[in-house]
């Protein structure tokens, strides 16, 4: 079973990814963690990567490129990331996490990753948002997708007042009546 999941930052993509993971006994991958990665090897943060992306496509394609190699080789897995539901289509579950703004930047100021953090929630979501307008500005740019239109997915959940256990129940719940109907 393939489970892709999408939201924006803060919304609880990676922490619900590695949670159904454990439950379905599944690997986990992450594109934030890759792209991360990625951004601290150049000794820059994430929103100048996302910057420098905007000239130079080929910071998304590498990410790109290995999102679609797991959908081709692997048959197991869970995966979060924006474009995940875009890319491995032949997932077998497509979730989008929905969240309120404020609540993703308050989950985001509390998240261990310091060299993402803001030093006031002002600050916090004035990056989130220029980071999200360069995300959303290269997707269309280069794939002529939007990742938060809910058509994509099979399930959206707003995760602005659910506990993770909440989500991972609904998506339990989902995926067990989705196989009873194949």
């Amino acid at each position: 079973m393939i489970i892709t999941i999408s939201g924006k930052a803060g919304s609880g993509k990676s922490t619900v990814a590695k949670a159904i993971a454990k439950e379905f006994k599944l690997k986990h991958y992450s594109i934030g963690d890759l792209m991360r990665k990625m951004a601290k090897e150049r000794g820059i943060s994430l929103l100048e990567l996302g910057k420098k992306a905007e000239k130079d496509k080929n910071i998304d394609k590498e990410l790109d490129k290995k999102q679609i190699e797991l959908g081709k080789k692997e048959k197991n897995f869970v995966i979060d990331g924006r474009l995940t539901a875009f890319f491995i289509k032949k997932a077998d579950v497509k979730i989008f996490l929905d969240c309120d703004d404020w609540i993703r930047a308050k989950r985001i100021l509390k998240d261990k990753r310091s060299h993402e953090k803001g030093k006031n929630m002002e600050e916090i979501t004035r990056d989130i948002g220029k980071r999200e307008e360069s995300e959303m500005k290269r997707y269309k740019k280069y794939y002529k997708v939007d990742y938060c239109d809910k058509k994509l997915y099979d399930m959206v959940i707003d995760t602005s007042f659910t506990t993770v256990k909440e989500v991972v129940d609904d998506i339990k719940g989902f995926v067990s009546d989705k196989n009873k109907k194949s």
